[in-house]
Parts: structure tokens; C-alpha cells; sequence
């Protein structure tokens, strides 16, 4: 006769140590596009994950690469070596859903070019940003400052693996803080980003905390995500 309780314990068990040896087996990750008027934008910033998938597929090798490291702020800008986006901080990260940073503005713009979208322009991400349900908000998590990755705020002093974020007005995660984000506007040779960094305080997730960064300039404070036309 079977005894479907020794069964039952052993299925636990197995599923249990599959989870131990691949814990992203339990996890299925998808940066969905959340609708926003006449356009659609990531839920979350592009991902390590994502971005190899793209280089894996396109042969692309960003500039950090060639040039042996991305950027970091010291006495002025310093240069790390091997910082690039597979390795953020110079070692493997801990975890593959952490932003994809140390990408310029064109590379950035390659990989939604590929995802058949584009980088959003100031108003589309500035739409997304701070107004839900017609009500415009000061900061991307409303009224107030809340649950984003800064130095005031959460005080992790580094970037964050993005599903471990919470996310604010129109579901979207980390619009402000984490790291600065790509915008599609263009001053000569440089391009604006928007939302602030885990490096600066929660007043830099305001709009009018927008920086523009030359085109070419890569570091471990920016990344970027998406927009589509719908």
C-alpha cells in the first residue's frame, strides 16, 4: 500500500533543497511595463540580468569594459578598476537584479532601441514620476520622502537589488534613489538624468534635482530603464 505521507515529505524535501541549490527557482522575475497614458515605462530600472541577456545576444561591449573600470566619486571622479556592469563594485554582485550600472547614455539607448522602446523623455519620466490618479506629488513616493534607497532615508549606502524595493506612485520601484536614471534629452554633449542615487539625499529624487551628465559618462551611480509608445 503507498503511503502518501512518506511521499508527501519526501516532494517537501526535494522542492526544499532545489530551492537551496537555486533560489531563483522559487523567483520569476519580469520588469513589466506599467501603462501611463500614451506611453509605457519598466517597473523597475534594467537589471544586470537584462542588460547580459542583451550583450550576450548583440555582442556589445560597454565602454567600462573596454577601458578597464567605471567611475566612483572620490577626489574627484576615480576610476575602479574592473567596475563594470557585471561587476558593479569590482567583484561578482550579490545579486543579478541589482541595476545595471557604468552604462552611458548611448549604450543605454542601444538596449531599449532592442527591446523595441526608447529612453523616456523629462515629461514622459517626470508623468511616471510624481503624478498618479491626476494628483502631482512632490517626491516619487508622494507627499513625503519614504522608502527610497538614499543616504537619508534607507542609509544602505550602495545600490539595491530592485525587487527588494518597495514601490510608490503607479507601482513603479525606485524612481527616486537607487541610481540616477538616463532621460532622452540632450544639451550638446551631455544628457539629462533624473531620480537621484543611494548616494545623495532624498531632495534629489524631486524633479528639479535632475542632473545632465555627459552622453559618454559612465559610473556606478547611474543606470536607466525604458519607455514604449503603446
Amino acid at each position: 500500500m503507498i503511503n502518501l505521507y512518506k511521499i508527501n515529505i519526501m516532494y517537501i524535501k526535494f522542492i526544499s533543497l532545489l530551492l537551496l541549490i537555486f533560489p531563483s527557482f522559487a523567483f520569476s522575475f519580469e520588469n513589466i511595463k506599467i501603462k501611463i497614458d500614451e506611453f509605457s515605462i519598466n517597473k523597475y530600472e534594467i537589471t544586470i540580468k537584462e542588460f547580459k541577456e542583451f550583450t550576450e545576444r548583440t555582442g556589445l561591449i560597454t565602454e567600462a569594459e573596454k577601458t578597464g573600470g567605471g567611475y566612483e566619486w572620490g577626489i574627484g571622479w576615480e576610476k575602479r578598476t574592473n567596475w563594470n556592469y557585471k561587476t558593479p563594485y569590482g567583484e561578482t554582485p550579490n545579486s543579478l537584479y541589482e541595476p545595471a550600472v557604468h552604462i552611458n547614455y548611448f549604450e543605454a539607448q542601444k538596449y531599449c532601441s532592442f527591446k523595441k522602446g526608447r529612453l523616456p523623455t523629462f515629461e514622459e519620466w517626470k508623468r511616471a514620476a510624481y503624478i498618479e490618479n491626476g494628483i502631482e506629488y512632490e517626491y516619487p513616493s508622494g507627499n513625503k520622502p519614504k522608502d527610497m534607497n538614499t543616504q537619508d532615508l534607507l542609509k544602505i549606502n550602495k545600490h539595491q537589488d530592485v525587487t527588494k524595493l518597495r514601490s510608490s506612485l503607479n507601482e513603479l520601484v525606485a524612481m527616486g534613489g537607487n541610481v540616477w536614471e538616463w532621460i532622452d534629452d540632450i544639451k550638446g554633449n551631455n544628457s539629462l538624468t533624473a531620480g537621484g542615487s543611494w548616494w545623495y539625499g532624498s531632495s534629489k529624487t524631486k524633479a528639479s534635482g535632475a542632473q545632465y551628465k555627459p552622453s559618454n559618462f559612465y559610473a556606478i551611480y547611474v543606470g536607466f530603464r525604458c519607455a514604449f509608445d503603446n
